[in-house]
């Protein structure tokens, strides 16, 4: 099976559009419809309805695909493997992280790998937390550094690095801010803008409200904490921001004896072989947990 039309099938049935997977392996949209009717012809079968502009996975190509992803992470292990023998750390490290731990945690940590290991070409990608986890789960990432899942996958290593504290915060002018003391239930009445419900931050204050039985009055939602901090600024929202963030242009409340707090780490695929680059890297930040 060619592994250039395994990659431009795994890629159309992704995105959903021939002209996305050129732009994602660098090719024309007429070569990635070659190379899939290469692989329907070799197959004997159809992968894909094209219904005007909308690109489906046919019963036959919903069944390849996990398959696509498992002959393509098998070639990958094994290649990782054969350049691991030489103990060299270079090649390329796929490392997925969200833009949060990107501009406020990892900065001195990339200044520190790059320097100690040149040879290695890093490519960054800044998702969301849990896309990430998914490109970790497909095997397009090898290395993610994201808010960590309440609950991860089975196929998942998770590692924590930092603790990472959540503070209740409002605009200076925002009423609750004038008092000394509030309780959820207080809050829980104001409006409020949340990160987006399918964030693991979500989940995490949400079950906080859920085990006092209470709601809280989401009124916006949005995955950009910069964002979500300009919005409380100007006094639409109160929300939960991570302390690394506060500053003058928001107020903490004080809510006694509650303690709000998510875990961030790195994340790995037990059942792939890791480059000696992204081991490297992994070592960076256990030590960087060691010291936190």
């Amino acid at each position: 099976m060619d592994l250039a039309n395994l990659n431009a099938f795994i890629a159309v049935a992704e995105l959903g559009s021939f002209s996305g997977a050129g732009e994602r392996l660098h090719l024309t949209q007429p070569a990635i419809s070659k190379r899939i009717a290469g692989l329907e012809q070799q197959l004997d079968v159809r992968l894909f309805d094209r219904l005007g502009r909308e690109v489906n996975l046919t019963e036959f190509g919903r069944a390849l695909l996990p398959r696509a992803y498992q002959i393509i992470n098998v070639l990958d292990d094994t290649r990782r493997a054969l350049v691991n023998l030489s103990g060299a750390v270079s090649g390329r490290l796929t490392l997925a992280t969200s833009h949060h731990i990107g501009l406020h945690r990892l900065p001195p940590l990339l200044r520190t790998f790059t320097r100690l290991y040149p040879a290695v070409a890093l490519d960054i990608q800044f998702l969301d937390s849990e896309v990430a986890y998914d490109e970790i789960l497909h095997g397009r990432a090898e290395l993610a550094v994201i808010t960590l899942a309440p609950m991860p996958h089975p196929l998942v290593k998770a590692v924590a690095v930092w603790d990472d504290p959540l503070d209740f915060v409002v605009a200076p002018e925002h009423s609750l801010a004038l008092k000394k003391d509030v309780s959820l239930a207080d809050i829980a009445h104001h409006a409020a803008v949340f990160p987006g419900g399918n964030t693991f931050t979500h989940h995490i204050v949400q079950r906080l409200f859920q085990q006092q039985g209470l709601a809280p009055n989401i009124a916006m939602s949005t995955n950009y904490l910069e964002t979500i901090k300009m919005m409380v600024s100007i006094g639409l929202a109160w929300s939960v921001l991570p302390r690394t963030m506060l500053d003058e242009q928001v107020v903490t409340l004080n809510l006694p004896g509650l303690q709000l707090t998510r875990q961030l780490g790195y994340i790995v695929h037990t059942e792939r072989t890791l480059s000696n680059a992204a081991r490297a890297f992994m070592s960076l930040l256990d030590a960087q947990g060691e010291l936190s």
